[in-house]
């Protein structure tokens, strides 16, 4: 069966929110209570869905906290991983979205898209799999959606976090997830939904970069480095 991918490409790197998941729209929906509850009480413009494009979508969440608010011309204290949710520091903010994402997924659960579910089955046992994700709730994520069992490698929030790696639009977390795999970059494709994930796999070096447009955005997909650009994974098949 055809996968859509160049000769030559051994693993696919999935990024998950948006990609395998629904679960970005559940992201973008708890990003933005998060910062109009902060924006609110300082007169500031709510957060706008090209905020969420252009400063959050796709970075790890504490990077997210601290692109958007410079945007502002905010400037929070650092604070640290625990502080409290209430606390105005990036952590502290940062956590605040965290912990309204987990009382959503709760409540909501967690869907994959149908056409991602067609693609895995389809390059799975051919092609190595790993998921690439600035989320922390990763594996909680595809417990949920029941993905785990096509996953041969991981590399989430924790795991950036962990290894000191630079978030998207910084290609360490792609490169990081081959190396798992054992594959080099060139021998595999990246699927991101996300400007800056897009623009890290083509900084990576990686043979294939595959854009999904979930959000009406096939030409940036495309400007910042994307070789493909599909609405589903499954029209690859």
């Amino acid at each position: 069966m055809s996968i859509g991918l160049p000769d030559g490409i051994t693993a696919c790197l999935f990024d998950l929110d948006g990609v395998l998941t629904s679960t970005a729209v559940l992201h973008r929906r708890a990003w933005r209570r998060t910062f109009d509850d902060f924006l609110r009480p300082r007169g500031e413009p709510p957060f706008a869905e090209s905020d969420y494009i252009k400063y959050v979508d796709g970075r790890p969440r504490y990077d997210g906290v601290r692109t958007f608010l410079a945007s502002r011309g905010i400037t929070l204290p650092e604070g640290s991983p625990d502080d409290p949710p209430d606390r105005d520091t990036v952590h502290g903010v940062g956590n605040r979205k965290n912990e309204l994402i987990d009382a959503i997924i709760r409540q909501e659960g967690v869907t994959p898209y149908p056409g991602t579910v067609r693609y895995l089955d389809a390059v799975a046992g051919h092609q190595k799999i790993g998921v690439v994700t600035s989320s922390a709730n990763a594996s909680r994520v595809l417990d949920a959606a029941d993905l785990t069992k096509y996953v041969e490698a991981l590399v989430d929030g924790v795991v950036i976090s962990r290894d000191g790696l630079r978030g998207k639009p910084a290609p360490d977390s792609f490169l990081a997830g081959a190396r798992m795999l054992g594959v080099e970059p060139a021998h595999a494709a990246v699927f991101e939904d996300a400007l800056a994930g897009v623009a890290a796999g083509r900084a990576g070096g990686f043979g294939y970069v595959v854009g999904v447009d979930r959000a009406g955005q096939r030409a940036a997909l495309l400007e910042n480095g994307a070789d493909v650009v599909v609405e589903d994974l499954a029209e690859l098949l």
